[in-house]
């Protein structure tokens, strides 16, 4: 996924010029002073949605084609290159950890768990990991799970039933491990966070939708 970041870079971040009206609602947890994580910030567009908020921001990726994006369209933010698995802050560092549409392209779910608990980590007791998966439209995400659930079947699929591989512009394939709310209900309770709120959130301009949850660190 890292590689295929990287190479897709440019062309991705044309896509992510602007917030999306539904993530907006998602703003509003973080408060005046809040040291705040945007852990898989791609180009840095969440920065640009928080400027006004009076928040602590750094930005994280593991695509440093990203992260380059990123520096050169908000310099005055700061942005590192860094593994969500391993991530280079202390514990208790953040009031809140966002991490839009990022949980879902970490394959298998030992290291989704992984990736979960280093959230966990570094936020404070009381924090909140605001989060969203992908939520595939009905008639793409049947036929992709039909295809990779019968490639399963008969041996040529070595990902987990209930995973799929979306394609991007011909370039690369795009892992995508698809969640239920009750899934990611369940994921998040696995790796010791208290869920207050979850949902969807649907992009009617867009005809698809996201699943979102908060996540509370006890």
């Amino acid at each position: 996924m890292r590689e295929n970041y990287n190479k897709i870079a440019q062309e991705f971040s044309q896509t992510r010029q602007f917030m999306w009206q539904d993530l907006k609602f998602l703003l509003k947890y973080s408060t005046k002073g809040d040291k705040v994580l945007d852990l898989g910030c791609g180009n840095g567009r969440l920065f640009e949605a928080l400027k006004g908020r009076g928040v602590d921001y750094v930005g994280v990726d593991n695509a440093q084609e990203l992260v380059k994006i990123a520096r050169e369209k908000y310099p005055q933010a700061r942005f590192e290159t860094a593994d969500g698995l391993s991530l280079p802050f202390r514990n208790n560092a953040f009031d809140k950890v966002y991490s839009i549409a990022v949980l879902h392209h970490i394959p298998s779910q030992e290291l989704r768990q992984q990736f979960l608990k280093e959230a966990q980590r570094v936020l404070r007791p009381g924090g909140l990991l605001i989060l969203t998966v992908w939520k595939l439209g009905q008639k793409q995400g049947l036929k992709l799970l039909f295809k990779f659930s019968f490639l399963k079947i008969i041996g040529k699929n070595k990902m987990d039933f209930g995973d799929v591989l979306i394609p991007w512009s011909n370039q690369c394939d795009r892992y995508k491990h698809n969640f239920s709310q009750r899934g990611l209900k369940r994921a998040l309770q696995r790796a010791g966070f208290q869920v207050k709120e979850a949902g969807i959130l649907w992009r009617p301009e867009k005809k698809n939708a996201n699943i979102y949850a908060i996540a509370k660190k006890v």
